[in-house]
């Protein structure tokens, strides 16, 4: 079979990418970090399914971290790309780069050579959908090409898209105990408003780098931005699996975020969370 099936194409696509999973990092387990022989930085790839007797082509996830970028190559039968986290690039040969978000479909057309990656502050994670022949790797994308891409191929983003993966970002730098990352996304004055008290920067960064306060996971259900000048607002329901104390707590919340922007940058202003009465329901 030269060409994939459009309804094959259709299913898999509604299966994959429901809008509320557009929140997570990868939709399927992260896979294996992948060796670097055709691409520079760190990428895990999960093979979801294999070509058969039925179905002509690959399926495979990407989670790519920041400034990972992949060579230059071609597929013979085409592929299609789902990006479904994070900020990417996308360029084909003599065509300018594209940024690429969540929700974001790619055709790469058979014998078309290009080149993806992630952006060199942001990750992305992909779904690949490859008809059934072997990649042809053609040259390297060398680290000038890449850092030469102008900062404004990013200034089209709409600013809810930046603040609300702002927002994302700063989930996983929570559960990951980034505090010094944290720290410079926090607003000097910035409070932060939890069921037990408030408190200023300092102690919550603290409270986040000593594991007093685990915010393991956030599954965001809904999210929503507003910008009001230099003031971003944005809205999560989210459901949280905390430890604190020790104790594994998991609950509904509404957060509210408040960032603004100073020289150019969001900081994190106040971070305020209410308990939901009951669990969020999905859409």
């Amino acid at each position: 079979m030269n060409i994939i099936k459009n309804w094959h194409l259709i299913l898999v696509i509604g299966i994959l990418i429901p809008n509320f999973l557009l929140a997570q990092e990868s939709i399927f387990p992260k896979g294996k970090k992948a060796p670097n022989v055709h691409h520079t930085g760190d990428v895990w790839l999960s093979h979801v399914f294999e070509a058969d007797e039925t179905f002509d082509f690959n399926i495979a996830q990407a989670v790519s971290a920041e400034g990972s970028k992949l060579n230059w190559h071609l597929h013979p039968k085409g592929q299609l790309l789902l990006i479904t986290h994070g900020v990417g690039y996308y360029q084909e040969k003599g065509k300018e780069v594209q940024v690429l978000r969540a929700g974001d479909v790619v055709k790469c057309l058979p014998d078309v050579e290009h080149w993806h990656g992630a952006t060199p502050n942001n990750p992305v994670t992909y779904i690949a959908i490859s008809g059934n022949a072997p990649t042809k790797w053609t040259d390297t994308l060398t680290a000038e090409t890449y850092n030469a891409i102008k900062a404004s191929a990013l200034s089209s983003k709409n600013s809810k898209e930046e603040i609300i993966d702002l927002s994302k970002k700063k989930w996983q730098w929570m559960a990951n105990k980034e505090a010094d990352k944290l720290a410079d996304l926090f607003h000097e004055e910035a409070e932060f408003v939890h069921m037990g008290g408030s408190w200023g920067k300092d102690r919550e960064v603290e409270v986040i780098r000593s594991g007093g306060i685990h915010y393991k996971k956030a599954d965001i259900h809904r999210v929503s931005a507003d910008i009001v000048g230099n003031t971003a607002i944005v809205l999560n329901e989210i459901t949280l699996l905390a430890v604190v104390g020790g104790n594994e707590v998991t609950n509904p919340f509404i957060v509210t975020e408040v960032y603004v922007k100073e020289s150019g940058e969001w900081k994190l202003a106040n971070l305020s969370f209410v308990k939901q009465l009951s669990a969020p329901s999905e859409e």
